[in-house]
């Protein structure tokens, strides 16, 4: 019989105090900015499933083309016998992964880490009955904060990265996470790493800000979530969605700019914030990678590429690096 455990990593107030803190550096910066972990409520956690279906966004389809396409290859060539994931989610598409390795015959332990108890509940669940001799370790951690995966874990260990979520953050912060992975892996063990790439800003503007105003709807939620969370008073209607192309940095930018001038008071904070008509707030930053970066950012923490797949469209990369 399968196993299933959880452990929990971030403390009873994490969220409380994280959300607190974020809400109070990034409204009193000039830009003002918002992290976009914030983006994933329940509601936004919905609406963001319904965006990996629109026929615009093609990260998901792209990913896992490649997945099905190289998890016989990823799993022959990293032997693994943890699967990592950091980010995991609903884990859905880790099965092509999960499959391959067991089908190899070295799969022994599935370590899904998340912030989100409910949702590792929920896939944990499903999957001990999908794979009754898998151990299921999920951890709830912010991989930003801590990795959550244990060096007792049987090695080797393949750490899986996936839906170019590396891209939403800022060039520092990937670095230093990039360089705490590192420090968590051990020779033998490898990183699956999944990046969005560098193309035709139209298509890359129209996958963030689609025809059916899906996006925008969950661009807005962050709003709601800190109406509900901090009592704030942000108006429905007060901000409209932004995505635009950072040709320089090469990356998408996600805002909420202000219908019109605009005061917001965030009475658990007991702070007041004064939005310009026009004005505009930072809630996503998603870089897009070219080969050469990716292999320049992981050979700065450590980390030598040592494989790359695209989509036959050339949309989406899956590189697999070892530690050095």
């Amino acid at each position: 019989m399968s196993q299933f455990d959880l452990s929990r990593l971030l403390p009873a107030d994490y969220f409380s105090h994280a959300l607190r803190h974020d809400v109070r550096h990034g409204l009193t910066a000039s830009p003002k900015w918002l992290p976009p972990k914030w983006f994933y409520d329940a509601r936004g956690s919905e609406l963001f499933e319904e965006i990996t279906r629109l026929p615009e966004y093609y990260p998901t389809r792209a990913e896992r083309e490649i997945l099905t396409a190289r998890a016989g290859e990823i799993a022959a060539l990293t032997k693994a016998r943890t699967l990592v994931e950091l980010g995991s989610g609903s884990s859905e598409k880790t099965r092509l992964l999960l499959d391959a390795l067991r089908s190899l015959g070295t799969l022994g332990e599935y370590v899904p880490v998340d912030v989100s108890e409910s949702a590792l509940e929920g896939a944990g669940k499903a999957l001990t009955t999908e794979y009754p001799d898998l151990a299921v370790r999920a951890v709830v951690s912010d991989f930003t904060q801590g990795l959550g995966f244990s060096a007792d874990s049987p090695a080797p260990r393949l750490v899986a990265f996936l839906g170019g979520t590396l891209g939403n953050l800022l060039p520092a912060e990937r670095a230093e996470f990039l360089s705490s992975l590192r420090a968590g892996l051990a020779p033998g063990d490898a990183l699956l790493l999944g990046t969005d790439l560098v193309k035709d800003p139209a298509v890359l503007v129209a996958a963030y800000d689609d025809a059916a105003g899906v996006t925008a709807e969950f661009n807005k939620n962050v709003l709601q979530v800190l109406n509900r969370e901090l009592r704030a008073d942000f108006p429905a209607d007060g901000f409209e969605h932004h995505a635009l192309w950072d040709a320089e940095q090469e990356w998408i930018e996600m805002r909420l700019r202000a219908v019109a001038a605009t005061t917001v008071r965030i009475q658990e904070l007991g702070l007041t914030v004064e939005f310009a008509a026009g004005e505009e707030l930072r809630t996503e930053v998603s870089a897009k990678f070219r080969r050469e970066r990716v292999a320049e950012e992981l050979a700065a923490a450590g980390l030598r590429l040592t494989q790359w797949w695209t989509d036959r469209e050339g949309r989406f990369g899956l590189s697999l690096a070892e530690p050095v």
